[in-house]
């Protein structure tokens, strides 16, 4: 059954508010690079400020990987993946 009118406006409304509500969302590209480990990426895009803090925020399974936690820290990671920690993500593309 098709909407119409303001029952279809509000649905519109709230898709573009769940929209904004991924602003942290922060895009990482592969370059020739088939994937990227789980480790690397966090350094990389600023999720961590080491190794060592990237190490532990996944086993202490602070990190997920497409809604799922994640607790290997080589995990690799390919365009399409999402990285949450926090509030923070970041797509593969």
């Amino acid at each position: 059954m098709a909407l119409k009118g303001q029952n279809r406006k509000r649905i519109i409304i709230a898709e573009i508010k769940d929209r904004s509500a991924h602003s942290h969302m922060q895009e990482f590209k592969l370059e020739k690079n088939e994937f990227i480990e789980l480790n690397d990426l966090m350094k990389i895009t600023g999720m961590c400020e080491s190794g060592g803090m990237a190490k532990a925020m996944i086993a202490d399974g602070k990190v997920m990987i497409d809604g799922k936690v994640e607790l290997r820290r080589r995990c690799k990671l390919r365009a399409g993946q999402i990285v949450t920690v926090g509030d923070r993500e970041v797509q593969v593309v």
